[in-house]
């Protein structure tokens, strides 16, 4: 998430969660927003201010921020604040890459993970249902992920089905493992919510179990496919993510087909470049491949799939590094907060296209990254 640090100008105790508003707003709801302004004088009643100059109460929850910094803040982001001034952005309302991290707990180890574990933290549901609370009704998808969600057990439902009720209109996609979805009677608690709009999407990074396990550190592989097959019963809609890596790439034509013989009913299947950092970064050695030198391996794996009517993308993927024969499948799937080109795509006719490069691959990307021209 997108962090900043602002000046604080009284004593803050707890952490502050609210709403961005740059405008004034009626004394009942002001509790629940933070506003921005250069008024020396706002007026009470605001979960906080955010000036760039001192106020003349100073009584007031406030921090002295840059003109810079507070423009990085729109109109309707949910943020949190802390003792310490650290501005938090949860939430981004002109993205369409918004995710809520429920839980930092999980039940794998996977390698080449991009997110810190912490099976100590205190339980984020709250936290996580206010967000929900504050979220404008018109946005457009919401991620839940983690972490592991479903080590959440019911609270987890209790996410989803206030989803339903807040947010409507959202699209929902949850990413899991899977693993909590061999519990059929769990499954089914879910699938009672009836949320009209919910994908989720469990990775599957071989077709043989042992290489499968020895990927995320854990016994998981036949109670992911046993889950994929109890979401299946209801209906529910499910995407197969794949992150290729060294240890992934070679069977990725025989995992292509192993996912058509075994999950048809799968809504999407996604080929991911790795996100280099925290177990990923300190494993790197075992895992890191340039993207480019398993483009044979990735053709043959996305066309297989492709030809038998399954839809099938590729995710984090420069098009200078694929074939032209793949570009029709690449997305721009980076998060906005942590998406970035280098210099040398500047002059690129292709960038608009291009879904450019996680800000951890700065340091770490294919050697064949290039501008094109004329393509």
């Amino acid at each position: 998430m997108l962090q900043l640090t602002g000046i604080p100008q009284t004593e803050i105790t707890g952490n502050i969660l609210g709403k961005i508003t740059h405008e004034s707003v009626g004394i009942a709801k002001r509790g629940d927003y933070v506003f921005v302004t250069n008024d020396r004088n706002p007026g009470a009643g605001y979960a906080a201010i955010l000036s760039p100059q001192p106020l003349t109460n100073g009584k007031l929850a406030a921090l002295l921020c840059t003109e810079d910094q507070l423009k990085c803040l729109n109109q309707g982001d949910i943020v949190s604040i802390d003792s310490a001034g650290r501005i938090n952005i949860l939430y981004e309302k002109n993205s369409n890459h918004n995710s809520l991290l429920v839980t930092e707990r999980c039940n794998c180890a996977c390698v080449m993970c991009p997110q810190s574990i912490n099976n100590f933290e205190e339980d984020k549901t709250p936290l996580t249902l206010r967000i929900i609370s504050l979220i404008d009704k018109d946005a457009q998808v919401l991620g839940i992920t983690g972490g592991e969600p479903t080590l959440l057990g019911d609270s987890l439902i209790d996410i989803v089905r206030a989803c339903k009720e807040r947010l409507p209109r959202t699209k929902l996609m949850l990413l899991s493992n899977g693993i909590r979805f061999d519990d059929f009677e769990y499954v089914k608690r879910l699938m009672l919510v009836q949320h009209p709009d919910l994908t989720i999407d469990i990775p599957l990074y071989s077709d043989t179990d042992t290489e499968h396990n020895k990927i995320v550190k854990a016994k998981g592989f036949y109670r992911t496919i046993t889950g994929l097959y109890n979401l299946a019963r209801f209906n529910q809609r499910i995407g197969i993510r794949v992150v290729v890596n060294k240890l992934t790439y070679k069977r990725l034509p025989q995992l292509a087909e192993f996912l058509y013989h075994n999950f048809p009913f799968v809504f999407h299947i996604a080929f991911m470049q790795m996100e280099t950092i925290n177990l990923a970064r300190e494993n790197i050695e075992l895992l890191w491949i340039d993207p480019h030198d398993y483009n044979e391996q990735l053709e043959e794996a996305v066309f297989y799939l492709w030809r038998r009517s399954m839809n099938v993308s590729i995710y984090n993927a420069q098009l200078c590094v694929l074939p032209k024969t793949l570009w029709q499948f690449a997305r721009k799937s980076i998060s906005t907060w942590k998406n970035i080109y280098l210099e040398e795509c500047s002059p690129c006719d292709c960038r608009k296209d291009c879904g450019g490069l996680f800000e951890s691959s700065e340091d770490l990307h294919s050697h064949y990254l290039r501008a094109l021209k004329g393509n």
